[in-house]
């Protein structure tokens, strides 16, 4: 009995024990967690390397009108290692191989210089090292991870991929100036510097989110206490087709004349929308490329292509008709106090005013000095009525301010009247002249230029930028009657009759005017143009060609026009004869969608509140296909992805093919756009990694 009582009394004894440390450790967790709370995080923190960052958005994507890329971003990787993390003895054993991949692979020091690098930060704590400056895709990443020590893996080889997105144009050199380019920002990020992507950055950008990068397990950790705000989308009025009509027609002519540089806009009469717009100039290596935008800012002396508003002065004013006759010498040479103007033809005799237009005669000078000599301030009214003094309000930055001489200007002398008539003593951009015959085909209205239609954001619209009339008409119904009968007979008798058609009616102008630099005329520079609209007679295009100091021949007439042929042809046959009838916007009551991540389709869908079936039947998979469905509804089937061999990359848009390819380990080369149409290896093959495969989109 006694000895069990004493089993009794040592039992209530332990257990008294237990319950006792049970309640010092529950006493000192709460003692840690509120009372030392402080004392504990500052310890942390001192130990533990922690620091604030910034969490970049995805930067929002530039389409073409029918949907098509225009610009995007896609991932690189920026490499960093934490040599602290990695055993001593591995680090040791293996830092030399893994100095020597480093310097094989990237090429920009020698085994030893990264050696040195590795172990110095070793010695430094050094947590962070930068391994390269150069940014890899993923193809490259997949092999360094490869490497002695980097194949340990993140926790036991100290290596950091920091992912960053880089901005491609899918289409390469299409229009690229006016897309624009990023550039670093004083706050280190990447910004818009021009074009579109410097007009449009802040719809662009997106909001930085806000966290806490963290060392824990060997390796950094972002924690987001913000998340970022994803950039919005621009919807460009460009059409990619007509673009490449345009910049190759430019192109092809420029290389032929040798020019300095040139550009061409494609403008929708009705619209104000610019369809094409490309600027070239030649580099050193003798190659064309885009490197300004000459089409917005460079301003120049138009030359003969500013006859047309002239002459609409002086039909306005009641001074002349198309029918008028002129006599205009049979020496074809204009005094004008000290200074002479030639003919650049000789003498015209008599003509009527539609034939002085159609020869470009330089009697035009003759004409108005003889009306507006002492009124010239009407003369610059008219001008002033049509809107030529001001810019076109064009989104992009850059345009040049237009400049048209007034007779209270100091510079203002007796030849200034005689010589603005014919395009001298003014400025004007390629745009502010296109604008101005657009308006000639446009039943008199100007028509603001668009280049930018929509911003969106997941596909909603956010905003929506209509087309805009600015001011009123340019001049009566009975003289824009007159000008454009004037500008056919351009075509159909005069310097243009090279770009005369059969099939279809244009009108326009010819231009040749002399450049000047630092207010003198450089010898043998010349500014060759050609602008005007087509079809005549129901006008759905405007155009213009202006070219700088071609070597093969100055004369618009064989420079810039032909472009302007090249082009009108191409564009004309594909909105009449491709497609029946002009190009519009149709409205279809279900998006044309691309496979891709089916998380991506439930937010989408989500968003645009549309109906979607089978959700059930894809199951776990991380990929769909997208088929129409009955009625208003997309049916949604489940699509597998085989990583080990070529993958099926068939109706999938650019972002989430270059995903899957370059994830199979395969080096991937693009052309075209839209969604991918071919691959050039067979899906389902097994091929060895790194191998090459190109995919057409269309």
């Amino acid at each position: 009995m006694a000895a069990r009582e004493d089993i009794s009394l040592r039992t209530i004894i332990v257990y008294i024990g237990v319950m006792l440390c049970a309640a010092g450790i529950v006493a000192q967790a709460v003692a840690v967690m509120t009372v030392k709370r402080g004392k504990w995080l500052e310890m942390a923190s001192a130990n533990v390397p922690v620091r604030p960052v910034n969490i970049a958005p995805n930067r929002g994507d530039i389409w073409a009108a029918d949907g098509r890329i225009l610009a995007t971003s896609v991932p690189f990787y920026e490499l960093h290692f934490d040599p602290v993390a990695v055993n001593a003895e591995v680090f040791r054993e293996k830092v030399d191989s893994l100095a020597y991949c480093l310097s094989a692979f990237f090429k920009d020091a020698s085994k030893a210089s990264y050696k040195e690098k590795l172990q110095r930060a070793r010695r430094n704590n050094d947590r962070y090292l930068l391994i390269n400056r150069r940014r890899v895709n993923h193809t490259e990443l997949k092999k360094i991870r490869t490497f002695p020590i980097f194949r340990l893996g993140k926790n036991r080889g100290g290596f950091i991929a920091e992912v960053y997105d880089r901005r491609l144009q899918p289409h390469q050199n299409l229009a690229s100036r006016t897309i624009g380019y990023l550039n670093s920002s004083e706050e280190g990020g990447r910004e818009g510097r021009v074009g579109l992507e410097a007009a449009f950055e802040n719809e662009l950008k997106g909001e930085e989110g806000k966290g806490m990068r963290r060392m824990m397990s060997g390796t950094w950790m972002t924690v987001a206490e913000q998340e970022p705000e994803n950039g919005h989308d621009i919807v460009t009025t460009i059409d990619v087709d007509y673009q490449d009509i345009v910049q190759h027609a430019l192109k092809k002519q420029l290389e032929k004349s040798m020019a300095t540089d040139g550009c061409a806009i494609l403008m929708e009469v009705k619209t104000g929308d610019i369809k094409a717009i490309a600027n070239m100039s030649r580099g050193k290596d003798g190659t064309y490329s885009e490197t300004q935008n000459f089409a917005i800012s460079g301003a120049g002396e138009p030359g003969s292509v500013i006859k047309a508003a002239t002459f609409i002065a002086l039909m306005e004013d009641g001074y002349v008709t198309p029918e008028d006759t002129i006599d205009l010498g049979e020496s074809g040479v204009y005094k004008f106090y000290k200074r002479t103007l030639r003919e650049a033809h000789g003498g015209l005799g008599k003509v009527t005013v539609q034939q002085m237009l159609e020869k470009s005669a330089n009697g035009i000078a003759k004409l108005v000095n003889d009306y507006y000599k002492d009124q010239p301030e009407k003369f610059v009214n008219r001008w002033y009525a049509m809107g030529l003094d001001k810019k076109t309000g064009i989104c992009l930055p850059g345009e040049a301010q237009p400049y048209i001489k007034h007779p209270k200007d100091k510079t203002w002398s007796g030849i200034s009247l005689p010589w603005m008539a014919f395009g001298y003593e003014t400025q004007f951009t390629p745009l502010q002249i296109l604008a101005f015959y657009n308006a000639i085909a446009n039943d008199g209205q100007r028509m603001r230029p668009r280049l930018v239609k929509e911003i969106r954001s997941h596909g909603e619209v956010v905003k929506h930028f209509d087309t805009e009339e600015v001011g009123g008409r340019i001049c009566s119904r009975k003289t824009l009657e007159y000008i454009r009968q004037m500008l056919e007979g351009v075509v159909e008798n005069g310097t243009a009759r090279n770009v005369y058609t059969e099939h279809y009616r244009i009108a326009g102008k010819t231009g040749t005017a002399r450049i000047a630099k630092g207010g003198k005329y450089l010898s043998g520079a010349y500014r060759a143009s050609f602008v005007g609209y087509f079809p005549a007679d129901e006008p759905l295009y405007s155009c213009i060609v202006v070219i700088d100091n071609p070597r093969n021949g100055y004369y618009a007439t064989t420079v810039s026009a032909p472009v302007f042929k090249e082009i009108s042809d191409k564009v004309y046959s594909m909105a009449y004869v491709q497609y029946g009838e002009p190009e519009y916007e149709t409205d279809r009551s279900l998006p044309v969608c691309k496979d891709g991540l089916k998380k991506d389709f439930r937010t989408i869908f989500a968003d645009l509140d549309i109906e979607a079936d089978g959700w059930r039947d894809a199951g776990d998979t991380d990929w769909v296909s997208t088929v129409s469905g009955e009625g208003e509804c997309i049916k949604v089937e489940p699509r597998e992805i085989d990583y080990s061999l070529v993958p099926n990359v068939m109706n999938m848009g650019l972002r989430d093919a270059l995903y899957v390819l370059e994830n199979a380990g395969l080096k991937v080369g693009v052309s075209g756009a839209g969604m991918v149409r071919k691959q050039s290896l067979q899906a389902g093959s097994k091929v060895l990694k790194g191998s090459y495969v190109l995919i057409e989109l269309r």
